[in-house]
């Protein structure tokens, strides 16, 4: 494809004038969809010299890697999955270096830098001494610091490496690029030795082989006397994908979209039985699968979205994003086992009803049941969440229950994929304002607060039937606005309600995000248990914080009380 990343790699390794090479490099450059999503990854590293086993850390740390990385999910940020791969790999090492009771500098110990190329962005993961560089001009841009403790002139030592501790701090940073640009990996027995003019130099001579401008920078350095390992890495970025939103489910341009549906019909292999839902975006049927017989929901754009790219992409992401997530409290996709001619999204069908609706029909529902279904909630929330997605519009329309009591969270459409807004601007949120945190109104990404907040909301207006901050939030589109928002006690609105879980409530829809709850876990925890640190918890009467101790209390003064009544009695 045109708009695919494209790269021209070159790569040497030798020993040198060593017995054995204790470096090791590799790259991996998949093809489509996980070029898009993951990107291309070039790693090096460094085994220590004074250790028998380095050559088998630093094998292990790159090949794991390339292997581990492209196995996170799709949804996760490049900083999160390499991240926690090269934790991974840190972890193992040093476990290996215990179990065989190696010394430090004598076990499974290396040096690791990697690079990750997506979209139009570089970015660069570090631990040790190791070099990533970009060709600038004549020069080489150092993207990476030498963790090297220098004691004096002819004595230093690793500060940093893979497998020296349980822990270790890893560098990253993310730049951005362009076709043309040239980025050298390289490890210190070729650095040190060789002057980024020379290296620049050399890649400008061999620019269309660049494996061996990768052997000629390495001979450079063996003859300019070089007594390390000797390993080079160069990629070249040939053309780069415009900036903008990923079609991970397929380019969109590739299926007309769907027509609107006049049921009862028959359209791709699915029997149209009636219309469930239409709105500005989209319209919603209730289909049967021709070939299995399985009951569908299928979900086709609007009049009004099919001439707009970006509602196209997210009626796509929705049945990609459902195919991501494993949770009895998000609504599934359905399993596609044939050629699509339209775009459209088939999703399973849910026999229920809104939470909205459930909300009419329960205008004073009790406490227990509203926990129930806040819990529920929460689950399908966590799920995004594991997965670095945000939903961004959670209302009570896009909670299903059914007959059973089961939530489903529904309508992916606004949901923020970390991995996805790495490689493009951000689109403006489609949430409902609402049960929009105030974040959204003043144009800030999402993060899993802003879900917490909406929850919080919810769950306020299942108890009360009205919004913690009536019709306030949706005009503060500034933070000093969103800090000059009041919040209404539930005593306000519905008397009887425990304080503790008013505090509960307020935590969770404060205006500040860094203010809420950072698990939503801690929340539903927190409307089932008084929290004395919440705000209005400490102070209020103990009959309202904790009423079984209340009348424990109470039953042990009067039974005290008895005693002391028929001790005086007595002759």
């Amino acid at each position: 494809m045109p708009n695919d990343l494209r790269l021209a790699l070159g790569q040497y390794s030798e020993a040198g004038r060593k017995d054995a090479n204790q470096d090791f490099h590799g790259a991996l450059i998949p093809e489509q969809p996980a070029l898009a999503l993951k990107g291309a990854a070039l790693a090096i590293a460094d085994g220590i010299g004074s250790s028998a086993v380095s050559h088998v850390a630093s094998e292990t740390a790159v090949k794991s890697f390339l292997t581990d990385y492209y196995d996170t999910p799709d949804t996760w940020s490049v900083k999160s999955a390499a991240q926690r791969v090269i934790a991974a790999a840190n972890s193992w090492l040093h476990a290996e270096t215990r179990r065989s009771r190696h010394e430090r500098d004598r076990g499974y110990v290396t040096t690791f830098s990697a690079l990750v190329l997506k979209g139009r962005t570089a970015h660069v993961f570090h631990v040790g001494d190791a070099r990533i560089c970009r060709v600038a001009g004549r020069s080489l841009e150092q993207l990476t610091e030498d963790h090297r403790l220098v004691l004096s002139e002819h004595e230093s030592y690793l500060g940093r490496a893979l497998g020296a501790g349980a822990h270790v701090e890893i560098d990253h940073a993310s730049v951005r690029t362009e076709p043309g640009d040239v980025f050298v990996m390289t490890t210190d027995g070729v650095h040190e030795h060789v002057s980024p003019e020379t290296q620049t130099g050399l890649i400008a001579r061999h620019a269309a082989d660049l494996d061996r401008a990768a052997r000629e920078i390495v001979r450079h350095a063996y003859e300019a006397g070089s007594d390390d390992n000797l390993t080079v890495q160069i990629v070249r970025i040939e053309a780069a994908p415009e900036a903008g939103p990923l079609d991970l489910a397929g380019r969109v341009e590739d299926l007309t979209p769907a027509p609107l549906l006049d049921p009862p019909t028959t359209f791709d292999g699915y029997r149209v039985l009636r219309a469930l839902h239409a709105s500005h975006r989209s319209h919603v049927y209730l289909a049967e699968d021709v070939e299995t017989g399985a009951t569908i929901a299928l979900k086709v754009p609007s009049t009004e979205a099919r001439d707009d790219p970006a509602q196209l992409r997210r009626l796509v992401m929705e049945e990609w994003i459902a195919r991501r997530i494993d949770s009895p409290h998000v609504l599934k996709a359905q399993p596609q086992a044939r050629r699509r001619s339209h775009l459209y999204a088939a999703m399973d069908y849910v026999e229920g009803c809104t939470l909205a609706q459930w909300m009419r029909d329960n205008s004073a529902p009790d406490l227990e049941t509203v926990r129930g279904l806040v819990e529920q909630i929460a689950r399908g929330l966590q799920a995004f969440h594991r997965r670095e997605m945000v939903h961004q519009d959670l209302r009570p329309q896009n909670v299903l229950i059914d007959a059973d009591g089961t939530v489903r969270i529904i309508d992916f459409g606004s949901t923020r994929v970390a991995g996805v807004a790495e490689t493009a601007p951000e689109e403006q949120v489609l949430g409902t304002q609402q049960y929009s945190a105030p974040e959204y109104l003043a144009g800030q990404p999402g993060t899993p607060a802003s879900d917490v907040f909406s929850l919080g909301v919810v769950a306020y207006q299942m108890l009360t039937g009205q919004l913690p901050y009536g019709a306030e939030a949706a005009r503060a589109l500034t933070e000093a606005r969103a800090r000059r928002l009041r919040y209404v006690p539930l005593s306000a609105a519905r008397p009887g309600l425990p304080v503790w879980v008013d505090g509960a409530l307020r935590k969770a829809v404060h205006p500040n995000p860094a203010l809420r709850y950072e698990a939503l876990s801690a929340f539903t925890y927190d409307l089932r248990h008084p929290n004395p640190s919440l705000a209005g918890v400490r102070n209020a009467a103990l009959l309202e914080r904790n009423p079984v101790l209340f009348w424990k209390l109470v039953s042990l003064v009067l039974a005290l009380a008895l005693v002391a009544v028929l001790a005086v009695r007595a002759p």
